[in-house]
């Protein structure tokens, strides 16, 4: 194993403070008064509290067996279960998505010896085609890695598209791991993986981005009980068990808080439709339809590299940032590819300061063209 670094998150933490912060894929500022009354914190659970297995299982209509719960957000369950999907099938090969996130790309990168790539093509709306995967693919296929709804596009697939991905599964046997992060926004569009082919299907997800729930890091995978169990004994040789705080607030947010966080939610359609508004009105910038969230996946054309426009123009000198397509279209290696591309993420917006904001993208947008960036 050979630990892989991700540029992207060094680069979004290198400005923690930006006034004009199109970043965030998720919405934010949400708040709750947990009612913990007196906690035993000497008490652990293992493998997990019980009752915050149930909830969860409830929630995604599964049984508490196929329910993982970690401390460590999705991006750490996906570590997780990938590095634990290298021992089953003693295979060292891996296929991730292209564009994708790239901490997917790294942490698969880091267990894997070989690491295909399958692209989802722009002329295809970024959709999966199944042939592209089958070429990809091969009896030394221990995984397959993608997400859905796209990052960066927030393209969805539909149930039909996703069965068609584990039917190659079943042929080839490998696992599907699905990072779904952003189906949390509308669970009614998009079904989770595991509930396609529970054999081959693996779900990731939290409730971070859709509900504003970033600081609980409640990560959860959706797998057959034996993956999970895996999953579990991975736990119980590295940090022994979970955390018991973590668990006590995910079972209170599910019940006493259910109704505040759907509530919290609604936020995003508001911030959606007005910037859906502003983009198709918006002169110079093409962007890839989607259902669900809060980001876009837009392309300036008026600006040829958006990596050198973002670092050396809309950041230093307008305070503003987006995030450089580039930093989703790494192929192997850390080689920055020339993109005009961005990934427009309105989550952390107040509804009445988003139209200066996408005021202020607009004339970075034009000054960058005058500039030849």
């Amino acid at each position: 194993m050979v630990e892989r670094d991700s540029e992207y998150l060094k680069w979004y933490n290198t400005y923690p403070t930006i006034k004009y912060d199109f970043r965030a894929s998720g919405i934010s500022n949400f708040t709750w008064n947990p009612n913990f009354k007196e906690l035993n914190l000497s008490e652990n659970f293992f493998p997990s509290n019980p009752e915050a297995r149930e909830n969860v299982a409830e929630r995604f209509k599964v049984a508490p067996e196929n329910v993982f719960i970690a401390p460590e957000g999705a991006s750490g369950v996906n570590a997780r279960a990938i590095k634990c999907l290298t021992s089953r099938k003693r295979r060292g090969e891996a296929v991730v998505e292209y564009p994708t996130y790239e901490p997917l790309l790294r942490q698969t990168q880091s267990y894997f010896s070989t690491v295909k790539r399958v692209e989802r093509r722009k002329q295809n709306g970024y959709k999966l085609d199944k042939s592209d995967i089958e070429k990809a693919v091969s009896k030394g296929t221990a995984l397959l890695v993608i997400t859905n709804p796209h990052a960066p596009t927030a393209v969805g697939f539909t149930k039909d598209e996703l069965k068609e991905i584990v039917e190659l599964a079943e042929k080839y046997e490998f696992y599907v791991v699905c990072d779904e992060i952003y189906a949390e926004f509308d669970r009614s569009k998009i079904p989770t993986m595991f509930s396609v082919n529970p054999k081959w299907g693996i779900t990731t997800t939290s409730f971070s981005k859709a509900y504003g729930l970033g600081g609980l890091k409640a990560g959860i995978a959706l797998a057959s009980e034996e993956i999970v169990e895996q999953l579990y004994s991975n736990v119980l040789s590295t940090t022994g068990c979970g955390s018991n705080l973590v668990e006590l607030a995910l079972i209170d947010l599910l019940t006493n808080g259910r109704e505040a966080m759907e509530r919290h939610k609604q936020k995003w359609r508001r911030i959606r439709e007005k910037t859906l508004k502003w983009l198709k009105d918006a002169e110079g910038i093409n962007y890839t339809p989607n259902e669900v969230g809060v980001v876009f996946w837009l392309e300036l054309r008026k600006i040829r590299d958006t990596y050198r426009w973002t670092n050396n123009f809309s950041i230093p000198k307008m305070e503003l940032a987006t995030v450089p397509g580039a930093f989703f279209l790494y192929k192997s290696n850390y080689k920055i590819i020339k993109s005009n591309a961005v990934r427009l993420g309105v989550g952390k917006m107040k509804t009445d300061e988003l139209d200066e904001a996408l005021f202020v993208l607009e004339r970075a947008i034009a000054e960058g063209e005058r500039l030849s960036f």
